[in-house]
Order: C-alpha cells, then structure tokens, then sequence
C-alpha cells in the first residue's frame, strides 16, 4: 500500500469515527433545587407563565409522576450521579454524609466511551467532583449574589451577578470552548430556588400583583398524624421574618445577612429600596396571628416565583444555545428539580416528607427524533432513573450495580409497563423536627413507616384523599390492604437492599 492510500484509509477512519461519534446523543442535564411541579405552568400553574421548561414539555415529554428515592437536596444529586438509593451511594443526609467520589457514576461511565463530561454550578456533595472532563462548582449550598465558585485548581473565584445568569454564563462558556468532534454531556446544577429565596434585580416586584389563593390545607392541624404534629417547618412560626422575608428589624440586623452584606452597591440599591417599602406599609399595618401569617405567605410566594423566574428565563437560554448552535436535534435535554417543595401545603415549605408535594418532583425531557413532542406519560418514574437512561440513549452498557431503570422503553413504547409501586427512604433526623421514614406508594396507596423520632405508621387511599390528611392506618377495613402492601414494602426493602429498613421492618435479606 502507498504512503498515500495508507494516510486517505487513516484519514477516512478518523472522519468515520468523528462522525460516529457524533450521532450519539449529546445530553444536557438541567437540575434546580427546591423547585416545586406546582409553580410551573406546564404543570397547571395558571397564575405564573414558566415558558423556558414548558417548552421542554411542548417540544418533549412532561412526566407527571416523577419522584424522588429521598427528599432533600445532596441525597438526590448523589441518587442522580449513581443510579442507587442513598443507602447504597452512602450519601443520606446533608448533615452528615459525605459523597464517595470513588464510587461508579453514569458520568465516568459516559468519559469512558469519549464523552466531554462537565458539571457546572450547585454541586453540594461535600467533596469535589470525579470523573468529570471539566467542573467549576458553587461551595455547599452556594449564594445568588456575586457567588463564589471553586475550580478544578481548587482555587477559588467570585464572580459579579446573579447566579443562575452566571451559572447558564459559565455553561454556554464550557460548551463554546469544547472538542466539537466528541459528544458531550453537561449538568447544569442552579441554586434557586432554594432558601432563602433573593430573587434577581430585575425580578423584584415580578408577581406583587398576584393575590396567591391559600392551598385548601393550609390550617392544617395534622390530626390522625403523628409525625406531622411534632415538625417544625410551617409558615407561621418557622418562616423568618428577617432571612428569609428580609423584614429586618434594623439596619443593623440587615448588615449582618450574609447574603446581603455580599452585595454590590447598585444591587444592595435596589434590594433596599424594594424591601424597604414594603416594611414600612407592613408596620403600618401592625398585623397579629393569621393575618400575619397569610400575610407571610403573600411574601414568600412571591420571592419564591421571582427568584424562580430567572431559572427559567436560563433554562430558555440553554434552549435557544442549542438552537443556535445546531445541536438541538441531537441532543438530550432533561430537566428536575432535586426534589419537590411545599408552597403553603399543610401550612409548609421545605421538603422531606414522602407526602406528595415533596416526594413528587417535576420531571420534563426532550429528544427530538424519538420522543413526540407533547408527549405527558403517567408512569411512575424516579431520579434514581436518569443514570441509566442516558447511558441507554448513548449506548453504553449499564452498571450491575445501578438500581434504577431506563425510562427509554416506557418512552418508545406506549405498552411498555413501568413499576406498580416505588420505594422511599429519608434519614435526617434533625433540620425541622422530620422523622426518618421509608414506605411505599403504588397507584392508589401510600404506607409510610417513621422512626426514632417519631414510632408510627400511616396508610393514605389517595384515590379519596388526594391531599393526606386522613390517616386511616389501623383503622376498619383496611386490615387486607395493610397486610398487602407491608408485604410489597418488605418485597422492595429486599430489591434494593435497604438492611437498615429490613431491620426495623424485622425481615432478613440477607
């Protein structure tokens, strides 16, 4: 063979491998924190427009039962990096795990095969990232003003702005600068909107003419339910009237927020001259009990709404980069928050209960060319899932270990059955007085099993009490149906391995 022929058979390889190598999905991975399926309108809000993640859900499939294996924030990233419970990945609480980046993960299974890998912003796991092409991540939970950011030196940078601007700034900046030749997979990790909630500039005074109807539970009195009596996480009497509604009863308590005090001078501007405002109108009002807390509630919805406005305005950016750059249509794009969140239910915010406000979690997904657009799908899918869907989408052999499914197959084929009943494990036992619990939940009921704060059971037939206010656990006629799903409970205990469930549940799996 000549010199010739032999570089046109090398050459010819190369461009056959780039261009193979490029029909492989490139998938975007958007990934909020706290954020609730109630404040989207594609999920039936009708107060809010949310048009970035509805187009997601115009142009892709809307899941309408997405769920969470444990409702708080560095558990489910962790839960969405591995494709196994918390138990298994070791991550379970924020207080006291840390991640084991050693560990297998879809994304060092994704590197491996020639992906460029990139996790950018919220991180949260306590240690820094492995088997990332590129990461630069906010530290712990992160700020919405001028935020830090640590590099992959470990160094660290602030950067002037608001962090969701900047998180989308730093993404779009990592996808100009990749290697065009190879598929890519990002994760873009945004704080909002977590606690406590500081809307962007330009969005203070967003939804101030919404009068935001209270939920019908809102009095709630957790009658029938233990664990719910003894939480400390409601509106009236855990909500801050200085932090978190930035009703400070001086300047000087004001100075002292940390998350003020790190603003610039044009920001610290106009935060003081929205704020201020409305403090005066609220002292002059001199409101007492409920007046007071519906009143609390009036603000935290709209700080809360507002602060997400800029996630989605982001999310719409990363939409349009993708049109503009031609990859939309080879490219994945999902969007989840890291759990759902209380507006008022039950008179919270916050999560981690396994009711549904919290277990529940929007899930939105675009694949043009194999999902049809304005798909909804009402099978019961989880977090615990993404893992092995994307390395299904880009053909990469899924681990043995990894305990969730490809949703591909329910994707494709509308007969296709999905789970009939999804497990759920919380472990923290400190932040709001929330009991550990695990349980079960299948189409029509939830068994939930708290302990060490709190011993108790509860039994909710959600066909006739949508909102789980009536435990009906112990109570006549439900004996069989309490005998069938301890036995589906200890079935999945034993699935996935959970020997700390199966201790207190008194069954072995070993």
């Amino acid at each position: 063979m000549s010199i010739r022929n032999w570089m046109a058979g090398i050459f010819f390889l190369a461009v056959s491998a780039t261009a193979g190598a490029q029909q492989r999905p490139n998938v975007i991975i958007i990934v909020s924190d706290d954020h609730a399926y109630q404040a989207i309108s594609a999920y039936g809000n009708k107060l809010i427009q949310t048009p970035g993640i509805d187009r997601i859900a115009h142009e892709g499939v809307r899941f309408d039962r997405a769920y969470v294996t444990n409702s708080i924030c560095g558990p489910s990233r962790a839960v969405i990096l591995t494709g196994k419970y918390s138990h298994k990945n070791g991550f379970k609480d924020n207080d006291h795990s840390r991640f084991d980046g050693s560990q297998g993960s879809f994304i060092k299974e994704l590197t491996k095969s020639g992906y460029q890998t990139a996790w950018i912003g919220k991180w949260h796991l306590e240690t820094q990232p492995q088997g990332f092409s590129f990461w630069q991540i906010l530290p712990g939970q992160g700020q919405y003003y001028n935020p830090d950011f640590i590099r992959m030196d470990s160094s660290k940078t602030r950067i002037q702005g608001y962090a969701s601007n900047i998180i989308e700034d730093l993404a779009e900046n990592w996808m100009d600068h990749r290697d065009t030749s190879k598929p890519f997979c990002l994760v873009i990790g945004h704080k909002a909107t977590h606690r406590e909630w500081l809307p962007d500039t330009c969005d203070l005074g967003r939804y101030d003419h919404i009068k935001f109807p209270l939920p019908a539970n809102f009095y709630d009195d957790y009658n029938t339910r233990k664990a719910a009596a003894v939480q400390d996480m409601t509106i009236a009497q855990t909500m801050t009237m200085g932090s978190d509604l930035k009703m400070y009863r001086s300047e000087e308590e004001e100075n002292k927020d940390g998350n003020v005090n790190r603003m610039n001078p044009a920001q610290r501007a106009r935060f003081d001259a929205y704020y201020q405002a409305i403090h005066k109108e609220l002292v002059a009002g001199n409101l007492a009990g409920n007046a007071l807390t519906e009143w609390k509630y009036q603000r935290y919805m709209r700080d809360y709404l507002s602060t997400a406005a800029a996630l989605d305005r982001n999310i719409n950016r990363t939409l349009d980069y993708l049109d503009q750059h031609h990859l939309t249509n080879n490219t994945i794009v999902i969007y989840l928050s890291d759990q759902g969140f209380y507006l008022g239910e039950h008179g919270w915010f916050d999560k981690r209960w396994m009711y549904e406000e919290s277990f529940r979690t929007p899930m939105l997904m675009r694949y043009p060319g194999v999902l049809k657009p304005g798909t909804v799908n009402n099978n019961f899918v989880m977090n615990l899932d993404i893992a092995p869907t994307v390395l299904a989408a880009a053909g990469v052999k899924i681990p043995a270990d990894m305990q969730g499914e490809s949703m591909l197959p329910l994707l494709k084929h509308t007969k296709q059955k999905g789970r009939d009943a999804m497990y759920y494990h919380y472990y923290e036992n400190t932040v709001h007085k929330v009991s550990p619990q695990f349980g079960i939940r299948t189409q029509r009921y939830k068994l939930i099993r708290y302990y060490e704060r709190v011993e108790a059971w509860e039994l909710f037939d959600l066909e006739k009490d949508k909102s789980e206010m009536n435990n009906v656990y112990g109570k006549k006629g439900y004996e069989n149906i309490t005998a069938q799903l301890k036995k589906q409970l200890s079935a999945l205990i034993a699935k996935y391995e959970d020997t700390e469930a199966a201790e207190l549940m008194k069954i072995d799996i070993k």
